[in-house]
């Protein structure tokens, strides 16, 4: 069995490096710059485990700006074989609530200037072009695991959901967000993209929780998203993301990822066109 290592994207109030146990600090440099923050290397259980604060511990760093190349890419070169993160989001219907997770398996990117590929030419960075298919962005057998534990949990926990990725760092407009609804994404929210697209490409398992704050605007009965608002859920929320967690990683080092591995580094090889391989 293929030895696992997880690495931990924490979002908007998951970034507390104390859920890792023999915990050390590194800082590592990439082809693309310097990640968010610096890697806090330790382990959950007996998993070998790997947290990185997306917007930087303090949350200096707006969703756009963002360094998410190196983020991923510095986890990659960790040893990372897996990816899970954490996403403040707001919900687009009815049966999302504040306080539930939403596991997702799809996403409809509406960002604008984000690098969302290894494969430009930058030096350092690997050759080609890479033509990665994103019919499946997230693990499904990663994405079961988080589901089935936020259960045992007693969460309140969707299976399946579509992520719309605005670029931020505003909220929506009223139209814009009843348009959101009106198109069926599940939640909304202004960092999976690229994210979720480079860890594909890079040939991780990439499995993220939604973690709802709030209604953004689409309803006419509630108060549109606001920073107050949303701040109210954060704590709570962040216990029951910091739980799940703690539970399922834990699970994964049980599992036969081998085949799985291979087949997501087999999919990267395939989609990478070499100057005159066509």
């Amino acid at each position: 069995m293929v030895k696992i290592k997880v690495g931990i994207i924490g979002g908007s109030g998951l970034s507390n490096p104390d859920i890792l146990k023999d915990k050390t600090d590194e800082v590592a440099a990439t082809p693309y710059g310097m990640p968010s923050d610096a890697l806090v290397v330790g382990k959950i259980g007996d998993v070998d485990c790997v947290l990185l604060s997306r917007h930087a511990r303090g949350h200096t760093i707006m969703p756009g700006r963002v360094n998410y190349r190196a983020n991923i890419w510095a986890l990659k070169e960790e040893g990372c074989t897996h990816i899970l993160v954490t996403t403040a989001c707001g919900s687009l219907q009815e049966g999302i609530h504040p306080g539930d997770i939403v596991v997702l398996d799809q996403f409809i990117d509406r960002t604008h200037h984000r690098d969302q590929t290894f494969y430009d030419g930058t030096t350092g960075g690997p050759a080609g072009i890479c033509h990665i298919p994103l019919a499946e962005p997230f693990c499904p057998i990663t994405s079961d695991f988080i589901y089935k534990t936020a259960q045992e949990c007693g969460y309140n926990v969707h299976k399946g959901g579509t992520m719309l990725t605005i670029e931020g760092p505003r909220f929506s407009s009223k139209a814009e967000s009843k348009m959101w609804n009106f198109w069926g994404a599940h939640c909304i929210n202004m960092t999976t993209v690229p994210e979720v697209v480079l860890a594909r490409e890079s040939g991780l398992c990439y499995a993220a929780m939604g973690l709802v704050t709030d209604y953004d605007s689409w309803r006419e009965d509630t108060a549109s998203v606001n920073v107050e608002n949303v701040m109210k859920t954060f704590a709570e929320n962040s216990k029951r993301a910091t739980d799940v967690l703690l539970k399922v990683i834990p699970k994964l080092k049980d599992y036969d990822w081998t085949a799985r591995l291979k087949e997501n580094a087999d999919l990267v090889k395939g989609s990478v066109l070499l100057p005159h391989s066509y």
